[in-house]
């Protein structure tokens, strides 16, 4: 595993500067790390810059599932779901560590959205659209037996459900497992790091960008042949600067999610549900937490920073208690939350849950490549596609020939196990080693479904970092994943580690109130804060828990 840290800030964006670049990518969520990994393993001279943390945006704040699109077959998306759908196990097989597959109930009762006949046919359309496997096929349970499966689903005028398979992911480390399987291709990628504005030539040809590293505020310009626009909710920001914004445009929506401890919200099967207004909802269980999301409402604030409103965290409860009627949740028994910025493509006349979720792909005139819409499932799909573009106009433009997209059997980081078999044998291996040298078999498992090949760096950092570990007052679990992130996965700031490393912020708020002040402390040091830094870092963790629990008065 190639070293990916932030402990030589000035050297990489020397390297920026000094590179001519066959492909410059603006975004470090999902889209831009996927168009990074494919251009950069065909041999291109790929950079990637992000101008907050890899997946801060939407890549981070999504319902976490690898799901191929149900819902789309009652907009009658066929290709996508076909393509989506095909697209989960190719995720799946490529990083088993940080996908599972997830059996979903979607139950059904009178006078409801769905019914029996309904449900049934389109489960087995899903399944014959997306190539499901035989055995993840759906089944249709009648009104007993799915409360025998789930004894909390709503009782009265329960008709049945079927069940079906979805995939469980961590969407952040999914985005820094492809991105950090980049840099192992030779891409070169900086977080923090802003396009300001573009580079042309005399024609009004993109020929770059002049981007700032937002730590010290210094600009640099960056060459490139191509520039790729994956800037997520922030596509058409950019494609302003350009001068280019016309035609589509994007529609964002906002998505919100709650949890809950399993002492008050104990659910046993993850639940896909309908509600009065028609908006679908997800129940999962997670580690010990429930889940419960999303709202799918428009919104036009500050994209960088979404937020959970009274309105937005009162419709799920409601929603919890209408089908869930013995689940007696209140705003007290909210642990944390979450908010997402879906960007969507303008379509008019249609209610934001209506929107497709499909792709597209904007040219300008200077030559700026956009990549708009699309799903986190689609990511490589949508990735090769993209890299597709670049390559044929390299290829007409400087004679240059690369090859087809090689990621459709690529492990992403971490998941080189030899897919989800061998993760099978390879996860009860690691997690003997990880007893073997003083952690329990709990903390072993979480680790190895966590970090998957990987684990064994965190493993050699709890065992030669004891002593450090016991200087810097930190848990030497907590103080090994530090470590990890400091020099494998590009960790700058506190909320990096606590929220898109160990998802911590969302599923485990109390770790992070117990260990935040040792990780800071250490931090500061390591990467030479200034006091300012170190108030301003502590002063944004602080604030993100207490809006996980807090929300917005609207």
């Amino acid at each position: 595993m190639k070293t990916f840290s932030n402990y030589n800030r000035k050297e990489q964006f020397n390297q920026l500067v000094q590179e001519d670049w066959d492909v410059l990518v603006v975004g470090g969520g999902i889209t831009g790390s996927g168009i990074a990994l494919d251009a950069a393993s065909r041999g291109m001279k790929t950079a990637a810059v992000e101008m907050q943390d890899y997946a801060s945006g939407t890549s981070s704040r999504s319902t976490k599932l690898v799901h191929g699109g149900l819902r789309y077959l009652k907009q009658f998306e066929v290709k996508m779901v076909a393509e989506v759908g095909k697209e989960r196990e190719i995720v799946y097989e490529n990083g088993p560590h940080v996908t599972t597959p997830e059996y979903m109930m979607l139950p059904f009762h009178e006078g409801g959205n769905f019914g029996p006949f309904s449900t049934s046919l389109g489960l087995r359309v899903y399944d014959y659209l997306a190539g499901v496997k035989k055995k993840e096929r759906r089944t249709m349970l009648n009104a007993k037996e799915t409360i025998d499966r789930e004894p909390l689903v709503k009782k009265e005028g329960l008709k049945g459900a079927g069940i079906y398979v979805e995939y469980k992911t961590d969407d952040a480390r999914l985005t820094l497992e492809v991105m950090k399987k980049a840099v192992e291709h030779g891409a070169a990628s900086l977080n923090y790091a802003k396009v300001k504005d573009f580079l042309y030539n005399n024609t009004g040809k993109i020929i770059g960008a002049v981007v700032e590293d937002t730590v010290s505020g210094e600009t640099y310009k960056v060459n490139a042949k191509r520039v790729v626009n994956a800037g997520g909710p922030w596509v058409d920001e950019l494609r302003e600067i350009d001068g280019s914004k016309k035609g589509k445009t994007l529609q964002l929506t906002k998505g919100v999610h709650l949890v809950f401890d399993q002492s008050v919200f104990p659910l046993q099967q993850a639940v896909y549900f309908d509600t009065p207004d028609g908006r679908m909802i997800f129940a999962i269980p997670r580690n010990g937490k429930t889940y419960v999301g999303t709202t799918d409402t428009p919104y036009d604030e500050e994209i960088a920073h979404p937020t959970m409103t009274t309105a937005d965290r009162d419709y799920i409860i409601d929603a919890i208690h209408l089908m869930f009627p013995s689940v007696k949740v209140t705003i007290d028994d909210v642990e944390s939350s979450w908010a997402g910025v879906r960007p969507l493509i303008h379509e008019d006349g249609k209610d934001p849950s209506e929107i497709s979720r499909k792709d597209e792909i904007f040219v300008s005139d200077s030559g700026l490549i956009s990549m708009a819409g699309g799903k986190l499932t689609g990511y490589r799909k949508m990735a090769e596609t993209a890299v597709n573009l670049v390559r044929d106009q390299l290829a007409e433009e400087y004679g240059v020939l690369y090859s087809d997209s090689e990621t459709k059997h690529m492990p992403i980081s971490g998941g080189e196990v030899k897919g989800s078999e061998g993760f099978k044998e390879f996860k009860e291996e690691r997690v003997r080693i990880g007893e073997s040298i003083g952690m329990t078999s709990e903390t072993a498992t979480a680790l190895v479904e966590l970090y998957g090949k990987n684990v064994d760096t965190v493993f050699q950092f709890f065992k030669d970092d004891k002593a450090e570990a016991s200087a810097a007052l930190i848990d030497r679990v907590v103080f090994a994943q530090l470590k990890m992130g400091l020099e494998y996965e590009a960790v700058y700031k506190p909320v990096d580690f606590f929220v898109r490393r160990t998802a911590a912020l969302f599923f485990n708020i109390a770790y992070v109130h117990e260990h935040k002040q040792a990780v800071i402390d250490y931090m500061a040091e390591e990467l030479n804060w200034t006091e300012a830094q170190k108030i301003e870092y502590t002063e944004e963790l602080n604030k993100l828990l207490t809006e996980a629990v807090e929300p917005v008065k609207v």
